[in-house]
């Protein structure tokens, strides 16, 4: 029997109010299953820190050229925003499930490759598959977590974290126990990874059903701008202590006498910190408001710095613990700043936020890397601390979010 006109008209607004339920839930199944890729790739680039103590003494390296190395794994974050704007506009951000796979081979590698432009070289391809999988990834997740938009980004970020805490821990125990060249076997979870996220996550969209269209690349730029300009003071005054903190801290413990195995779990100790605070920082800013936590956080770090460094013994791991929550608390905060602010154009502004972020924590990294050689490591993460309540201005010179009373 055909349908009557309201009757039409009612099932067209119940499947608009279903759709409109579905896009603002947080759909926490599909929202870890994006976590734990993330995890996975993230655990194969957390490779290199441990390694570079080894790649100093093997290529009798300068710490601007160990610091280097990873600054080849972020150049190629410049592109993002042209990946991000991709993924507005196109469904072809599926690739993006092959970075983990992709990124596991490059990086497994390393320990094999017996020169440093061979090492430089493949290192820069691991940063284009991480460029695309940090570009697209966050927006992936935030599309998956409705009005819980902070809270996403938190999922997002522990899953980075947990990569970052099992990665250092895992190539050191690799070397030991299995030894060097024998790493390459460990790719295959990332191969298994990539097929698992092509499975569970092959129909999800990057841009949000029923949201503004994408706009130009220029007006979207534009448009972007106020966020952008002070957001980079911000990054580029807290890239030295996250230089600092999580490319040289085993080197920085390695010359003060401690073992590379130690130095290497010392890491996994501040990651595995950074994960209740990545996990902490975007859900209470949902309900704080996205500025009083940055503001918060950004002002304890450096108080726990000082702890880390004029302390000794098995002290220096209790402020290390809180250390790691500050640094790294702060991330989820402002990605979901970023996507909540330009909705329309969410993968491009992460994009933008994502290569800003890679390319100055990349110049942190040699500058941290300088002074290290001109004075110490010792008086570089000093520096570091300072640098951190420098940033403090340009919190306050972002704009209100929309979880900012």
């Amino acid at each position: 029997m055909p349908m009557s006109d309201n009757e039409i008209r009612s099932a067209v607004e119940a499947e608009a109010i279903a759709t409109s339920a579905e896009r603002d839930r947080f759909q926490s199944g599909r929202v870890l299953a994006v976590s734990a890729g993330h995890a996975t790739h993230d655990t194969y680039t957390a490779f290199l820190p441990p390694l570079l103590p080894l790649f100093i003494a093997n290529m009798s390296l300068s710490k601007v050229e160990a610091g280097l190395l990873s600054v080849f794994t972020q150049a190629p974050s410049l592109i993002q925003p042209v990946i991000g704007h991709m993924a507005d506009h196109t469904e072809r951000h599926r690739l993006v499930y092959l970075a983990p796979g992709v990124t596991a081979a490059l990086m497994c590698f390393l320990g094999l490759v017996p020169d440093y432009l061979l090492l430089a070289v493949l290192l820069c391809f691991a940063g284009l598959s991480s460029a695309v999988f940090h570009a697209v990834g966050p927006v992936i997740a935030g599309t998956l977590s409705g009005r819980n938009l902070g809270k996403g980004m938190s999922y997002w970020m522990v899953g980075g974290e947990l990569g970052r805490v099992l990665g250092p821990i895992i190539i050191v125990s690799a070397i030991r126990w299995i030894t060097i060249r024998n790493i390459p076997w460990l790719m295959v979870f990332g191969f298994i990874v990539s097929l698992f996220l092509f499975i569970r996550l092959g129909d999800v969209r990057t841009h949000p059903h029923g949201s503004a269209r994408a706009q130009d690349w220029r007006t979207a730029m534009k448009r972007i701008a106020p966020v952008i300009y002070p957001l980079s003071g911000f990054i580029f005054f807290r890239s030295f202590m996250y230089a600092a903190m999580t490319i040289f801290l085993p080197t920085l413990l390695t010359e003060d006498g401690t073992s590379l195995w130690l130095a290497g779990a010392s890491l996994t100790i501040l990651e595995a910190a950074g994960v209740a605070g990545a996990l902490t920082g975007g859900s209470i800013s949902d309900r704080l408001g996205r500025r009083i936590v940055l503001l918060t956080f950004t002002l304890v770090t450096p108080v726990f710095l000082c702890g880390f460094l004029f302390s000794g013994g098995w002290i220096r791991y209790f402020f290390m613990i809180f250390l790691g929550f500050g640094l790294m608390g702060t991330t989820p905060v402002i990605m979901a700043l970023v996507q909540e602010t330009y909705p329309e154009n969410r993968a491009l502004a992460n994009g933008v936020y994502m290569s800003l972020s890679f390319v100055i924590r990349s110049l942190g990294v040699i500058l941290v890397g300088m002074i290290g050689d001109a004075l110490s490591l010792w008086h570089a993460t000093i520096i570091s601390g300072v640098s951190m309540v420098v940033a403090v201005p340009f919190i306050l010179m972002l704009p209100r979010g929309n979880m900012d009373s």
